[in-house]
């Protein structure tokens, strides 16, 4: 049996979906379109038309389903346990001590190597 169900779109909801678009898209246009009238405006309308767009997106099975997840998003970011200054700065403080390290122990095992390859080549220091 098949574990993931495939998702039935309907035609309501795809038609609302290309109307939201439309939207969108002619909202946009009418925000260049009208050049002359005051950017103040301009903006206000084109927030107004962009959110009846996405009020009309979010009318849609995939919509709901997208505000859902943004409020369990929400949801889960307030259970995050953020770690206090001290945390990160002792954090922060042993990432660069350990970078140093290994960038140290990668440098001796390059001028190693190199002096190997110069002994087997014979080109050692004279």
């Amino acid at each position: 049996m098949n574990a993931h169900a495939e998702e039935v779109t309907s035609v309501g909801d795809i038609v609302k979906l290309s109307l939201s678009l439309v939207v969108a898209v002619a909202g946009v246009v009418a925000f260049y379109y009208f050049s002359d009238i005051p950017l103040l405006y301009r903006v206000l309308s084109l927030l107004a038309v962009l959110a009846s767009s996405a009020g009309l997106c979010f009318a849609t099975a995939k919509g709901r389903g997208l505000w859902g997840f943004i409020l369990e998003s929400k949801q889960e970011f307030k259970r995050i346990v953020w770690p206090t200054k001290d945390e990160a700065v002792r954090t922060t403080l042993m990432v660069f001590l350990m970078v140093f390290i290994v960038g140290l122990i990668l440098w001796l095992l390059d001028m190693f190597l190199f002096w190997g390859v110069q002994l087997l080549m014979g080109q050692g220091v004279k």
